[in-house]
């Protein structure tokens, strides 16, 4: 398995920050600088070992470094990229957690030197609470991780970064980058979308006395539970795959649709046959 002398994690968050931790537990790094825009942050992922060096600058943090992780939010990524792109090292590895991929991808690869390999990756795993203090080398463990390679990819680097997830327990699937999107607007960009606004319609409601949303249960809680997200981090996401997620909408408002049309009709024999199908579909989810 491949060693990286230096890493340099560019956003030391909860996944930037379990990565670290991963990569310190399983020997993969020699040593971990972390670098990103809050000062506070790297302080407290250094108090926790999380990292064992604090970048100065995106650009001197790079230099040298074997292994580059993009943590940061996704809308962030290109600006770093052109500010760090001419201080790679030939041979580094280049790759990042990011949710999106699709154009952005073609954008990266566009900006890097020659000698330098890119392999885009993203984790399936997270929590509703966030921040470098959550961090846990467990975050990945039985996770799915896409990768998704272009024709420009280096296959000793994609092998080198499939092998880092593996380590973390990681199950790694490979993608193309335009479907990742497609899919992952229907399965977590949409949702997210959903349970924003779920908790929105809600949020203003008062009896009078107290506020509607004090008298939540499990059901709204679970449901809402992704809603607790960095704002931040789903702007981007959101404006980036804006095209899928619009498209994902309509399928969603025309869903909601017809279980009012049932609802308005009084039609219980349509509505549960739309319900049971949701249900089944859900349990079979485990």
């Amino acid at each position: 398995m491949t060693h990286f002398n230096k890493v340099t994690i560019i956003g030391v968050g909860l996944i930037g920050g379990s990565l670290a931790r991963v990569l310190k537990d399983k020997g993969l790094a020699g040593e971990i600088t972390g670098t990103g825009r809050s000062r506070e942050t790297l302080e407290l992922a250094l108090r926790l070992g999380v990292i064992d060096r604090l970048g100065q600058g995106f650009a001197r943090s790079v230099e040298n470094a074997e292994l580059v992780v993009l943590a940061s939010p996704v809308g962030s990524f290109e600006t770093v990229v052109r500010e760090i792109a001419s201080h790679l090292k030939k041979g580094a590895v280049l790759t990042d957690v990011g949710s999106v991929k699709g154009e952005l991808v073609q954008k990266i690869e566009a900006l890097l030197p020659d000698g330098v390999h890119y392999v885009p990756g993203h984790p399936i795993a997270g929590k509703e609470k966030f921040g470098v203090v959550e961090a846990t080398a467990s975050l990945f463990s039985g996770a799915k991780c896409i990768l998704t390679p272009t024709k420009k990819t280096d296959p000793q680097a994609l092998a080198a970064v499939r092998a880092v997830w593996e380590a973390a327990g990681a199950k790694v699937l490979v993608m193309d980058p335009d479907l990742h999107d497609k899919i992952f607007s229907a399965v977590s960009h949409m949702p997210h979308v959903a349970a924003f606004a779920m908790v929105s319609a809600v949020a203003e409601l008062n009896t009078g006395t107290e506020d509607y949303i004090n008298f939540s249960g499990a059901g709204f809680k679970d449901f809402t539970r992704i809603a607790g997200s960095s704002p931040e981090i789903w702007r981007d996401i959101c404006l980036m795959n804006r095209d899928n997620i619009v498209e994902m909408l309509d399928r969603y408002l025309f869903s909601l649709s017809r279980f009012k049309r049932e609802l308005l009709a009084g039609d219980g024999k349509k509505l549960e046959k739309h319900l049971k199908l949701a249900s089944d579909v859900r349990r079979g989810l485990g």
